[in-house]
């Protein structure tokens, strides 16, 4: 226990040294705890096998499982907290059709160029792999995003708009990867199973949005019970905490497999909070600075679990590479359609799919998923080099769209630092 304790402060200290260094580069902070993670993981400080300096294995990141899944729950019901009644009435109707159609568009883009790949090169990657590729490249990770809006104090059209999308891209990957992922079984074994394409994922989605609404409500009704606001955050931070403990449990109703989408769960909690408590906006912000050495925390071990053993493999460079290409394209092309379609502004249409890059959790939890596919092995590579790509560089690519449609003040940013400096 005091190995995982002093390797956590590591994780800390580690983090928040390096961003001292990216803030120099006007890079974003969580490519700083990206990197720092991929420093003391066990590719590089952790292989000198020294307690606590670092991890030393795979399996010891697996072990703070707890704390990645507990950061991305409280970020996801700080996402939920963006739909608001009244956001929704000014955007609610656009963010669902660019949220649907964008995470549509990617999978088909991606399965077309993969599939084309398999007709021209089978040895380089089946026809199931394919297919599941193309369903888990519509998976957008929100945490990087957040953290990005966050860090900068972001607001305006397309942040609000980003918001949302991510949020519903959330509820639309999942279905779009049990179906394509059913089909991937059903080529690979020789039959399709309806149960698993069709019922349990949409059973998924509906049982996590009733348990979200649950949580959110009562979260509201206790709230009553408290007027002093420290213990008024105490109480919101054991609900959501309750309701990632409640989002990880599985069940079965006769041959149906029964279980939750952690974010759908506490995004669902945070939207019917959000709109029920008075009080809600002041108690998000006390939150968040709780919250903050978890979520420092939730990107150094994530770049920690990134495999770097998958660049010594050509394939899965080579395939990667192709599968970065073509989502990339996909999120870009799909975010520009469905924005024309619901008639948003240049900048918003040229941007938002640049911003929908960063992809992680929710991708590696299909990957492993994918796995169990005959070549499997090759689905969870190319999503473990396409991680390792993509939080390096989307974070970067995030803030570039986000100053160019004026929503960072960048300027106003350096002159406060300055300023602080020379106070200094």
């Amino acid at each position: 226990m005091e190995i995982y304790l002093i390797s956590l402060a590591a994780a800390l200290v580690g983090g928040l040294m390096l961003s001292r260094v990216t803030k120099l580069l006007n890079l974003p902070a969580v490519t700083a705890y990206l990197i720092a993670g991929l420093i003391l993981g066990p590719f590089c400080i952790g292989k000198i096998n020294i307690p606590g300096l670092g991890f030393s294995s795979l399996e010891q990141i697996e072990g703070l499982t707890i704390v990645t899944q507990t950061a991305l729950g409280f970020i996801a019901f700080t996402i939920g907290n963006e739909f608001r009644v009244t956001q929704l009435k000014k955007m609610g109707s656009s963010a669902i059709v660019i949220g649907i159609l964008q995470a549509v568009i990617t999978t088909v883009v991606v399965d077309l160029i993969l599939i084309g790949l398999h007709l021209v090169r089978p040895d380089l990657i089946s026809l199931p792999c394919a297919i599941a590729l193309g369903a888990i490249a519509s998976a957008t990770a929100p945490a990087a995003t957040l953290m990005v809006i966050r860090q900068y104090k972001a607001d305006g059209p397309l942040t609000r708009l980003l918001m949302l999308v991510v949020a519903i891209d959330d509820a639309v990957g999942l279905l779009l990867f049990s179906a394509s992922y059913g089909i991937a079984t059903a080529l690979a074994q020789g039959q399709i199973s309806i149960m698993a394409v069709i019922v349990e994922p949409i059973l998924e989605i509906l049982l996590s949005l009733v348990l979200g609404s649950i949580m959110g409500w009562f979260l509201s009704l206790i709230e009553l019970f408290f007027h002093s606001s420290t213990k008024r955050t105490t109480i919101s931070v054991a609900f959501v905490l309750m309701t990632v403990g409640l989002s990880m449990t599985e069940f079965h109703i006769g041959p149906i497999h029964c279980c939750f989408s952690l974010l759908l769960v506490c995004m669902m909690a945070g939207t019917v909070f959000c709109n029920i408590c008075k009080s809600s906006e002041d108690l998000m912000n006390r939150i968040d600075g709780w919250t903050m050495p978890l979520n420092i925390l939730f990107f150094v071990i994530s770049g920690a679990e990134l495999d770097l053993e998958v660049l010594s493999h050509p394939v899965t460079i080579l395939v990667g590479m192709v599968y970065i290409i073509a989502r990339s394209a996909g999120k870009y092309f799909g975010s520009s359609v469905s924005c024309t379609l619901t008639k948003q502004s240049k900048p918003i249409t040229d941007n938002l799919g640049i911003t929908l890059l960063p992809q992680a959790g929710v991708a590696l939890g299909m990957a492993l998923t994918v796995a169990s596919l005959p070549d499997g092995y090759l689905a969870r590579n190319v999503v473990l080099f396409a991680v390792l790509v993509y939080e390096l560089i989307a974070p970067t690519l995030t803030k570039r769209s986000l100053v160019a449609v004026g929503e960072i003040q960048i300027e106003n940013h350096i002159h406060i630092h300055t300023h602080r400096l020379k106070r200094v």
